[in-house]
């Protein structure tokens, strides 16, 4: 029995953080062996809001190099960049011309991102969700390891292959495949150190909001020392009123590889005082082979190059294929 097909990826804007690592690439390592997977780059994505156009390039190098740091094995996985495989871009387009306008305008962060751009909002931000779902259709996948803020795209998706496959598909023989989303509870929602009521997110204009991966030490004890927390004695979970107190023992479970009834007996009599210097301690320790592996692979830019040229290969051959399909299903001619 062939191994199911997963498909994911990061922009390539900023550096990793802690939010991207537990909530997704640390889930996609531990779970590799089990699946055909294809994790990307998605550059394209990276444009649909404002951009650097200078380190576009370098960023996009720097995923790729931390996707490997991180333990993502060449042995189980394809590693590629988005904008390297033109099918991305084309089944976009025929996707965009089957999508109804108003499924598009519901989606939640658009929404939300919309409001802060004003004005200036682009197509493309308005579009995103189904460039996401050519990204997705293209490889076939079973299912995409998502936080529940991105299983919206995905429900969004698999209308999209639906209606594609009613009208141009035969129930015995489908245009595209349905694909699933993957949700792992835990870690699945890393929150802001400055406000424990959102996620740690890269476009948050504080760096003192998250903990990026290739934080030095002093940094990463900076940052921890200065975030938000309260002045109640006593640390706990699950209580509204402490969002950041949850977010933080959440941390230090995930990354000391303890149980939440282990950390809740640990940290019940602890003051901030005592358990900041502790999360400090751990998550340095935790992200220390990361950071070494990264500065050995990024110093190799010829294999790196050499990594996402035959990735580029690999994803082209099903994404051609199954950009075919839907041509043919559309009624397309053939190139001559």
């Amino acid at each position: 029995m062939s191994k199911q097909r997963i498909l994911s990826g990061v922009q390539p804007t900023g550096n990793l953080h802690l939010g991207n690592y537990l909530g997704a690439i640390r889930n996609w390592v531990e779970a590799q062996q089990q699946y055909d997977n294809y994790f990307c780059v998605v550059d394209l994505h990276a444009i649909t809001v404002p951009h650097n156009p200078a380190t576009l390039a370098a960023d996009t190098y720097a995923i790729a190099a931390l996707y490997l740091a991180c333990g993502i094995d060449l042995s189980y996985s394809t590693i590629f960049v988005q904008s390297h495989v033109s099918a991305h871009s084309e089944l976009a387009w025929l996707l965009n011309c089957i999508t109804p306008l108003n499924w598009l305008e519901r989606m939640i962060q658009f929404k939300e991102k919309a409001i802060k751009q004003g004005e200036n909002v682009s197509v493309g931000l308005l579009d995103y969700p189904v460039l996401m779902a050519a990204d997705i259709l293209l490889y076939d996948a079973d299912l995409v390891p998502v936080g529940e803020d991105q299983k919206q795209h995905i429900e969004l998706t698999r209308d999209i292959a639906i209606r594609i496959n009613d009208r141009f598909g035969r129930k015995d023989d489908p245009v595209l495949k349905l694909p699933k989303p993957l949700i792992r509870k835990e870690g699945a929602r890393v929150m802001s150190l400055t406000d424990g009521t959102k996620k740690m997110s890269k476009s948050d204009p504080s760096e003192m909001s998250r903990i990026e991966l290739l934080d030095p030490p002093e940094a990463i004890a900076k940052k921890i020392k200065r975030c938000k927390t309260d002045t109640v004695k006593g640390l706990e979970f699950d209580n509204p009123e402490r969002p950041e107190c949850h977010n933080l023992l959440n941390l230090y479970t995930i990354l000391a590889q303890k149980s939440k009834e282990e950390v809740a007996t640990e940290c019940q009599e602890m003051g901030w005082g005592q358990f900041k210097p502790l999360l400090t301690e751990t998550v340095t320790g935790a992200i220390a082979p990361i950071q070494a592996k990264y500065k050995e692979i990024a110093s190799d830019k010829g294999y790196l190059e050499s990594v996402l040229k035959e990735g580029k290969e690999k994803a082209e051959e099903s994404a051609n294929r199954i950009l075919s399909r839907v041509k043919d299903a559309l009624g397309f001619s053939h190139a001559l």
